[in-house]
Parts: C-alpha cells; structure tokens; sequence
C-alpha cells in the first residue's frame, strides 16, 4: 500500500499533433500526461515540446517508447530522448536484460527509467506462445526483480501483479500501472485489468489510462471522475 490515491497519466496515443495539444491543454491541472510511440515516430521531439508547452511546466511527462536493443544502442537512445525531450519517465523492456537496463539507466540523467515487464495486452497462452512460459506473475516478478537490480527507478506492470510486486520489490520503487479501465467500462485489447480506485488501493504509484479518458464525451470530466 502507498497511503495515498496514485498519480494518474493520461495516454495520449494518437498521430495527430493538434489533438494531442488540445487534450494536454485541456488537462493541465487535472492529469500528467503519456505519449508514445504511435506520437513519436509521427511527429518526433519538435512534437513532443508542442505537446509539454501546451501542458504545462508543473505537469509531469512520460515518455513511453519501450527501447529493447543492446546495451550500447539503447544507452545512446536514452540519451537522445532525455536530451530532445526532457520526460520525468522514460520506458525499456525489462527483457533487454540487466546490462541493457543499467547502461539505460546510467544514460538517463535526472530521468527516472521505468523497465516494463510483461505488456498487458498479454495473457499465459500468449505468454507460453512466445516462450516465457505460462505463468504470468512469476515472470513478472522475474523481470521486476532484475530491472531494479540493474538500477531502473519503477516498474511497468498490470494491475494483476501490484500487491506481487509491493511484497517482493524495495519499498521505494515505483509501480506505473497501465490496464487500467473503470467499473462497466470495455477492456479493448487489455487482459490483465482493474478499476483505478482498486490499483490505487493495491498499491500503484501511477496510473496509465488512455481511452477511458481521450475517447469520453468530455475528457476532462472523464479524468477528474478518475481522481475521484
């Protein structure tokens, strides 16, 4: 348990960079913000300060581009994306293995790496089909247990392994929580998911929700409905 409600990034995930900057300006005050590879490889660093200016200076930036390479090419990515962009959080696979995730570290600067451990688009039968085997939690706490000796600030993790991981993790890492969908409302292609108000009780420090928010009527009652 954290004692507190999480932190709440709203994902943006789309290639258009004006909506993107109407929903950072929209939220300001209300949500950080997340953007990904899909906004990325649209519209590069010179979008992303768009997207920061509009959100704001006090708003937190997560930039989540999941780099799994070796360790000379992901350090030299780290420091590209620190040094174009500036996020709070910077996303790698924990499956790059422990020099890849220390040499990403040591690239970082003041940018907290986080190490994503099994994607929650997952399940055990798409876990097994690729050779991990089928036994989601243990690979997760596997790779968890190795990001944060290899030096990563934070693990990505579903929902489904927050009370694992608050067990067995130093007690100041961070757990950055996507698969996050409210009661009543459609998984889409998540499969390890949980209501916000139950992750936050489990014990996340951030939550990641996306369409929840970006695809509602009206976004930023959707967000503050989050907070609630």
């Amino acid at each position: 348990m954290t004692g507190k409600a999480a932190g709440i990034f709203c994902a943006i995930d789309t290639p258009d960079l004006a909506a993107a900057e109407k929903l950072a300006t929209d939220l300001q005050g209300v949500v950080d913000i997340k953007l990904g590879l899909e906004f990325f490889t649209a519209h590069g660093a010179a979008g992303v300060a768009k997207v920061r200016a509009a959100a704001g200076a006090e708003t937190k930036f997560f930039l989540d581009l999941k780099f799994h390479d070796i360790p000379n090419t992901a350090a030299g990515a780290v420091r590209s994306a620190v040094a174009g962009c500036a996020p709070d959080f910077l996303t790698v696979h924990a499956s790059g293995g422990h020099a890849m995730i220390r040499a990403a570290a040591a690239a970082a600067g003041g940018t907290k790496i986080l190490a994503v451990t099994v994607l929650t688009s997952l399940d055990e039968n798409e876990l097994s089909a690729v050779g991990q085997g089928d036994d989601t939690q243990a690979q997760v706490l596997r790779l968890a247990r190795l990001a944060v000796d290899a030096g990563a600030g934070g693990i990505v993790c579903s929902p489904r392994e927050i009370a694992l991981l608050r067990k067995e993790l130093p007690r100041e890492t961070l757990l950055v929580v996507p698969g996050i969908r409210p009661a009543g409302s459609a998984a889409g292609d998540q499969k390890r998911v949980m209501t916000p108000d139950e992750a936050s009780a489990a014990g996340a420090n951030y939550l990641v929700i996306g369409r929840p928010i970006t695809e509602a009527a009206d976004p930023v009652a959707a967000a503050r409905g989050m907070r609630a």
